[in-house]
């Protein structure tokens, strides 16, 4: 098996802390020139971004890719719809997930794997405040242990 090269260009923090997600999947994403220029040069942004079935098919919504400098007139839309590539087996089965209340399919990532972009897709379900509140607080208290374990080691208390 050969080894793969896998290059993080953008991330949707914003998408973990909004949501719980349940499952992940990966998926192919349609380009046009411009638009893998700009990924390489690491000029995406997926936080208000989203996925949806259409016809039976996967669409990247409202993630803006930034228009690339050098391209002239052959630039493309930052937030147009991109068609997304999965087999058709995963998109069945995304559909019957996504028939249940409250679930939705946000990027939560942007890569190159093999120099293909790939997005990672999260099926999740929106947090109440409260949950936002108890995933602060449960951050905040690993923070403060490590802080104290860390000072211990050092020999400070």
């Amino acid at each position: 098996m050969s080894e793969q090269s896998i290059k993080v260009v953008a991330t949707n923090r914003k998408a973990r802390h909004d949501y719980l997600i349940e499952d992940t999947f990966e998926a192919g994403i349609v380009l046009t020139g411009s638009e893998i220029k700009s990924i390489r040069a690491g000029q995406v942004n997926l936080r208000d971004g989203y996925a949806a079935l259409r016809d039976g098919e996967l669409w990247l919504l409202n993630a803006h890719i930034a228009p690339y400098h050098q391209a002239s007139y052959e630039n493309h839309e930052p937030r147009r719809e991109r068609k997304l590539l999965m087999h058709r087996r995963e998109i069945n089965r995304l559909t019957g997930k996504l028939q249940e209340k409250g679930l939705t399919l946000v990027p939560l990532q942007l890569y190159l794997k093999n120099s293909r972009a790939k997005v990672e897709l999260g099926l999740a379900r929106g947090k109440k405040l409260y949950d936002k509140r108890q995933s602060m607080r449960e951050r905040d208290d690993q923070r403060q242990i490590a802080e104290v374990l860390g000072r211990r080691q050092k020999g400070v208390e």
